[in-house]
């Protein structure tokens, strides 16, 4: 055992006392500053025992613990001044919000939704059957008579509610690769082609308990059939949902041509159905750098998609050369007059267009890695790709189900004036076979269209009965100096009288003056005024003059230039049946009101006036 002298102790206590005494001085902060400052005084108080012959010690006791007074203080006195700020800035004036879990949130990955269709709601109020344009109009119509409605959207997209039009036109053209989605409008603002952001929606699963209603859309099922009796709808897995109301609008399905239905695998792989924001991103994806794209088909779709191939600044890039084929002589023939629609097929073959009208593809196969059109002369056309764009009909799988009423010849769900089916259930959009109180039945299929009749089929759906009155009108879009509106029946079966502008001498002697002065701006204007510098002969016993009103001349069938601006008159029974107004724009309300009268004009010259061919000051148009 070792042994120590009492004088060692007394040495080493004297040293200790004198170790500690300074830390104790020099406080906590010191080991804060500077980490190893307690050691090197550790070491040093060894060092001195050891010299003066006492025997080495355990090291000190540890120095007190660190208070946190001063922090505590700190941060209470940062708290109390940050509350004052915001009470003087009234941010307690009222209760915040509270937050709506109700609200379906954002998912990166595309699949069905909810997951498991038991997850959606047992019953519903009000319970629509598509995820289109019709759907929407018609929710938005039931809120504005039910405010605090629950309704369910049951579509087999796996998508929210789109619009379909900006996928031929504006979107080809849209001002951002990082936004594919995103397009500019006609008056420059920019807009998704989604009629809402996804926090408009109510989850699904939260419908029942949602204390204000909403709706609620569920992608990625399918109805297969309709309970009429029971008021219940059934899903392909066996799920019931009961409904108060029903809406039908399942759209219509894009037609396709035997040639290609039984071509072989590889070609079928490189045909494309228009008709989704899928197909419009499948497409984009597989068009490449040099590609030959075939568009069969001079319809809308067709002549659309052909002008924004060939015009859009992303399909130029790549230098996309694009053939469009059809059956008939020229563009929208089974809308326009003839003699106006081989004047739209050469405005399209400027745009550089490939037209190949009066032709069918007999055969489809590959060649390399091409597609080989064989054509009914026997001439051949090598592509990269092929769109389908020759029409499209309803879907009506749910009549055979459900025990629902198919028109025969025109095809849709019959429905009568008021857009219903059978108790409770409605039908709105492209597969409606309506009553028009006017004009008999009808079907249509356009944009417009599925907004008045979804508007129309909410409002009966909370009890209104109002029966189809409103005439929809459709439109199109084909390069810079073809656009058009049109309202009521539009068929080239009818007999048509045109009224287009004809400009005065002294126009066409401005713009020939200008377009040879060399003043850039002044041919701009001279072109922009009412087209390229073209006289157009007038009908016969009429007369040209330096008046505007009168410069507005009925223009024959057979002639084939000059139609830059103008209305056709469209007739059954010498009454005016349909307006088409040809780069004549804020015109509707008067289009809609002379096809609402249904009458028979003694001069379509004088109601052509109307229209102000000419141009008349911005607050004298129509609003439609």
């Amino acid at each position: 055992m070792l042994s120590v002298s009492r004088g060692a102790i007394g040495s080493f206590r004297k040293v200790h006392t004198s170790i500690v005494r300074k830390h104790v001085l020099a406080g906590s902060c010191c080991q804060i500053l500077v980490g190893r400052r307690w050691f090197s005084r550790k070491e040093t108080a060894q060092k001195t025992i050891a010299s003066q012959g006492g025997p080495s010690c355990p090291p000190p006791p540890p120095p007190p613990s660190q208070s946190y007074t001063g922090y505590l203080l700190g941060a209470i006195a940062l708290t109390a001044g940050g509350l004052g700020l915001a009470y003087y800035n009234g941010l307690f004036d009222s209760t915040p919000p509270p937050v709506d879990d109700t609200k379906e949130k954002p998912s990166q990955h595309k699949g069905p939704y909810p997951l498991s269709s038991k997850d959606l709601p047992k019953h519903v109020p009000y319970l629509l059957i598509g995820g289109g344009t019709a759907c929407i109009a018609a929710f938005r119509s039931i809120r504005g008579h039910d405010p605090k409605a629950k309704v369910l959207m049951i579509t087999n997209e796996l998508e929210m509610p789109y619009m379909r039009p900006p996928l031929s036109k504006e979107l080809w053209f849209s001002p951002s690769e990082s936004e594919p989605l995103k397009f500019r409008q006609w008056n420059g603002g920019e807009r998704s082609i989604f009629f809402e952001p996804n926090d408009y929606y109510i989850d699904p699963t939260k419908l029942s308990d949602a204390p204000n209603g909403g709706i609620a859309v569920a992608r990625g099922y399918e109805v297969q059939r309709l309970d009429v009796t029971n008021r219940k709808a059934i899903l392909t897995d066996g799920t019931e949902i009961e409904y108060d109301k029903c809406l039908l609008a399942p759209g219509a399905r894009p037609k396709n041509l035997p040639v290609f239905e039984s071509a072989p695998l590889a070609v079928r792989e490189k045909v494309t159905l228009f008709r989704s924001v899928r197909d419009f991103q499948r497409l984009t994806e597989k068009l490449g750098d040099g590609h030959k794209v075939a568009i069969i088909g001079g319809g809308f779709l067709g002549s659309e998609l052909a002008c924004a191939l060939s015009k859009s600044e992303q399909t130029r890039k790549k230098n996309i050369e694009v053939f469009q084929l059809f059956n008939e002589s020229g563009n929208m023939a089974k809308v326009l007059p003839e003699y106006l629609s081989h004047w739209t097929t050469e405005r399209l073959r400027e745009e550089g267009i490939k037209m190949w009208p009066k032709t069918q593809v007999k055969a489809a196969d590959m060649q390399g890695k091409q597609v080989k059109l064989t054509l009914l002369d026997d001439s051949v056309l090598l592509v990269d790709h092929v769109i389908v764009a020759v029409g499209s009909e309803p879907n009506t799988n749910l009549a055979k189900t459900s025990g629902l009423e198919v028109d025969g010849s025109i095809g849709g769900f019959v429905v009568d004036a008021e857009l219903r089916a059978r108790s409770n259930v409605y039908v709105a959009g492209d597969a409606a076979c309506f009553y028009d109180t006017k004009f008999g039945r009808r079907r249509l299929e356009h944009h417009d269209h599925a907004i008045v009749t979804g508007r129309l089929a909410g409002e009966n759906m909370v009890g209104l009965n109002k029966p189809y009155t409103q005439q929809s009108m459709f439109w199109s879009d084909l390069g810079p100096k073809i656009s058009y509106e049109a309202v009521g029946l539009v068929d080239s079966s009818l007999p048509t009288r045109a009224v287009f502008a004809i400009r005065s001498v002294e126009e066409l002697t401005r713009a020939v003056a200008a377009a040879t002065t060399g003043n850039d701006s002044a041919k701009l204007q001279a072109a922009n005024a009412n087209g390229d510098i073209k006289s157009v002969t007038p009908t016969e016993g009429g007369s040209e003059s330096n008046t505007a009103e009168n410069n507005a001349q009925e223009v024959p069938e057979k002639e084939e230039d000059g139609f830059n601006k103008g209305v056709v008159f469209y007739l059954r029974e010498n009454k005016v049946v349909g307006v088409l107004m040809w780069n004549v724009f804020n015109k509707l309300g008067i289009a809609r009101k002379i096809v609402d009268q249904c009458t028979e004009w003694d001069d379509l010259n004088e109601v052509a006036k109307l229209f102000h061919l000419h141009g008349p000051p911005a607050d004298e148009d129509d609003k439609d």
